[in-house]
């Protein structure tokens, strides 16, 4: 599975994004799909996660409420919608694709290429 996210860019704090992951190559529908973001001088983290039917979602306690993970399988597309952005939200949104739902990073098998978001306070 080859990803390709897109969507990040400056914002102000409040503000909102919506993030894209559009999926090529296997069948997206069988697929979990992830959100991770990586902070500079951070670890990547956890964001929100979708099951493959999109009946199951998780997300990190410091965006549930704000973020909204989505899929529309008929367009192999995963989105997060991301509202009322905060200054730490600041990162690389990274995208990925596993065959388990959950928020640990060794449950996914591929990974897009990352989206700069970045919230000015």
């Amino acid at each position: 599975v080859q990803l390709q996210a897109s969507g990040g860019g400056l914002v102000q704090a409040g503000g909102s994004l919506r993030l894209s992951c559009v999926a090529l190559g296997r069948t997206f529908s069988n697929y979990a799909m992830g959100w991770f973001r990586q902070a500079p001088g951070k670890e990547r983290e956890f964001v929100a996660a979708i099951s493959s039917s999109g009946g199951v979602t998780y997300y990190a306690s410091s965006v549930k409420g704000r973020f909204t993970i989505s899929r529309d399988n008929a367009k192999n597309t995963v989105y997060l919608q991301m509202n009322s952005l905060k200054s730490e939200d600041t990162a690389v949104y990274y995208c990925a694709a596993g065959l388990v739902t959950g928020a640990q990073q060794e449950m996914y098998d591929y990974w897009g290429q990352g989206t700069q978001v970045t919230v000015s306070s």
